[in-house]
């Protein structure tokens, strides 16, 4: 029976977009034919526990590595090449090239048939330094199948590949659970639970973190509310920058018209996007290029839930948007464009709904996790 070896740094219950990426992939693939192999969530006790019962709850294989940064040492390595022979895996799927796809000759010579490894927004800026392109050029050398989000991270990470391993790339991008986000799926009772029932809701469902461009946002907010004086920003997540957006809010005197939920678990998610009449996250690309967005699932979340968006235009961001039908793409550091596009939303609630339901439809039409699934099925 042909069985994969999914090889990965990340895994739930570890949160973010990469995590998600993969286990709603692992999900659709026949249980039977699958075994993970992945880091521990954290150290400590806690950490420990709920990587446990996460585990527990799957309905495939997952066996943890004691460390929590899963890296292609000889150890792990070996381990991998132990996995793959004790549960007669003949493919394996690096959930992130980059490093662990450097495992990926000792387990083809451990009668591996198929490796594919997917790639994220962090190997497009390993191909722009020159010690991490090298590794990248043998990762593309050792495997048969490098998987890339979109054009954007396509184009940077072929340039680190031989001629040969970059005709080999085929897109493999996130997808979207139509049936989890969709335009009822509990906003009316979010807005109502923080008393915005009657006010326009500008929101932002993700990390904390620079690059998102949730300041861009708390600065576009006196030109909207100049606007519409009764918008308010919900911004949905926990991170690292929340201190520093807080502080923003109050230096700006917007702070009455932000609202920060913290973290949500995942299950809250739906509800917290169909809060909102217009989804916005401005990012921008940092660091010379190397802290970049490699798509942007939430727009393509925000577009299934039937809202309009307002993306940055950093990185693979754009490909998440069909500009001008789904919404627009603006300079991730422009809080002026940011505020135009927002406002014009928020004042024409017919053009809202053009753009909420062809999101709908693309999402329905190219964004499907099982239209997705069965891409990956073909190449393992």
């Amino acid at each position: 029976m042909h069985k994969t070896l999914i090889v990965t740094n990340d895994f739930p219950p570890r949160p973010g977009g990469i995590q998600a990426f993969l286990h709603n992939m692992a999900l659709r693939l026949d249980p039977e034919r699958v075994v993970v192999y992945a880091s521990t969530w954290k150290r400590g006790r806690e950490g420990v526990e709920a990587t446990a019962a996460f585990d527990a709850e799957q309905p495939f294989t997952v066996v943890r590595d004691s460390t929590t940064m899963l890296l292609p040492t000889p150890g792990a390595t070996r381990r991998a090449v132990a996995l793959l022979r004790e549960h007669g895996c003949t493919s394996v799927w690096f959930g992130a090239a980059a490093p662990l796809g450097l495992m990926a000759p000792a387990l083809r010579r451990a009668g591996a048939r198929r490796l594919v490894a997917t790639t994220h927004g962090h190997e497009a800026g390993w191909a722009q330094l020159p010690v991490a392109r090298q590794l990248l050029g043998r990762i593309g050398e050792a495997t048969d199948t490098i998987t890339y989000l979109g054009e954007y991270t396509r184009s940077r990470i072929a340039t680190a590949l031989s001629p040969e391993a970059a005709a080999r790339m085929v897109q493999l991008p996130p997808g979207v659970d139509e049936k989890t986000f969709h335009p009822g799926s509990g906003g009316d009772l979010v807005r109502a639970r923080l008393g915005l029932t009657d006010r326009p809701v500008v929101v932002c469902v993700s990390r904390l973190v620079p690059r998102k461009g949730q300041d861009t946002l708390i600065r576009a907010m006196p030109r909207i509310l100049a606007a519409e004086p009764e918008a308010v920003l919900l911004v949905v997540g926990g991170g690292p920058y929340e201190k520093d957006l807080r502080r923003l809010a109050h230096e700006r005197g917007v702070a009455a018209s932000v609202r920060f939920t913290g973290s949500v678990p995942w299950s809250d998610l739906p509800a917290h996007y169909g809060a909102g009449d217009v989804f916005a996250m401005p990012c921008r690309t940092r660091r010379g290029g190397l802290d970049v967005e490699g798509l942007g699932i939430v727009y393509l979340e925000a577009s299934a839930t039937g809202l309009p968006v307002v993306a940055g235009d950093s990185g693979g961001a754009p490909d998440a948007v069909l500009d001008g039908e789904t919404g627009w793409v603006v300079r991730g550091t422009s809080p002026e464009d940011t505020a135009d596009r927002v406002t014009a939303l928020l004042g024409d609630p017919a053009l809202r709904r053009r753009m909420g339901e062809r999101g709908r439809r693309w999402v329905e039409e190219k964004w499907r996790w099982d239209l997705l699934a069965e891409r990956l099925k073909e190449l393992l």
